[in-house]
């Protein structure tokens, strides 16, 4: 299998990718804000309203400062539910209630810190009514809340279009097809206007992830829209099998099993990556495991 070249370059970039993501959020909420501040301070000024230069400051910062601390629950949520055409509405009323919820969440953030603040400066800060400056928020959160999807999703399908996206292998309008669609050898990846074939054999272990199933091969990950149990009933299951309830491995991958007081196990495999296997899997990995040296010897 030959990789595209944009390979290099994804590799380089894995181990900043953490530093990057955490660094993008702490510089856009540094930018908002900073630039919503000063535009409200000119506001102020310019109605000649009698707050003080740091009033302002606080207001934007606490809520910027809010909506960051929500940003890992977003991440955890739209992995949940990601964003697809199928069932589009059902998907569209969890995401308005979760626009609710995060916009509740935001303004507890954002009041508790204003209210902070201001007692140590000696006064007092009102958020009366409740509701009605609740509804005033949301009208804001909403767009916050949407903005921050797109910037996640976005940012997933540009990686997964870097890292190339696997698919099975379609059905030919005519004639029949080159391997078996139910069970087949190889998958199509497209990765930057290219496609490339990935062979089942060589894929190390397996990943659910949302909609989708990360596919190890060679270091590299190739998302696959399907789920785990989908995949696991497409591959050869006398090479993989299910060790946890979101992974399956090559059996060929194997090093040693490493047993658990809890009754569950670490997968060791030949390439140092260590696996989660629940007691559930545990038996029947052991099981395998001896029927493939079996077959070996």
């Amino acid at each position: 299998m030959t990789q595209p070249p944009a390979d290099a370059f994804h590799h380089r970039f894995q181990p900043w990718r953490r530093t990057f993501e955490i660094g993008f959020w702490i510089v856009l909420t540094l930018v908002n804000a900073t630039g919503n501040s000063l535009t409200v301070l000119m506001d102020v000024e310019r109605l000649g309203l009698g707050f003080s230069a740091w009033e302002p400051a606080l207001w934007e910062w606490s809520s910027g400062l809010a909506w960051l601390a929500t940003v890992p629950l977003l991440v955890w949520f739209t992995r949940r539910f990601p964003l697809h055409w199928e069932g589009w509405r059902r998907l569209l009323r969890n995401y308005l209630l979760a626009s609710v919820v995060f916009s509740v969440l935001h303004v507890l953030g954002m009041v508790a810190i204003r209210i902070a603040v201001y007692r140590a400066q000696g006064l007092d800060y009102d958020f009366q009514p409740w509701l009605r400056e609740f509804l005033y928020e949301y009208t804001k959160d909403v767009r916050t809340f949407f903005t921050m999807v797109l910037y996640i999703e976005g940012y997933r399908l540009l990686l997964r279009r870097w890292q190339g996206e696997a698919s099975l292998l379609s059905v030919p309008d005519e004639g029949q097809p080159i391997e078996a669609v139910d069970r087949p050898e190889r998958f199509l990846v497209r990765k930057l206007g290219r496609e490339f074939l990935v062979a089942a054999a060589d894929i190390e272990w397996a990943q659910a992830s949302g909609n989708y199933v990360n596919l190890r091969v060679k270091r590299h990950d190739y998302p696959l829209r399907s789920t785990i149990g989908g995949i696991e009933a497409k591959l050869d299951p006398h090479r993989f099998v299910r060790i946890h309830r979101s992974y399956l491995v090559n059996l060929g991958q194997v090093l040693s099993i490493e047993p658990l007081e809890s009754g569950d196990a670490r997968v060791h495999l030949r390439d140092a990556t260590v696996l989660p296997c629940s007691r559930r899997y545990r038996a029947d990995l052991r099981a395998r495991m001896g029927a493939v040296d079996e077959d070996r010897t």
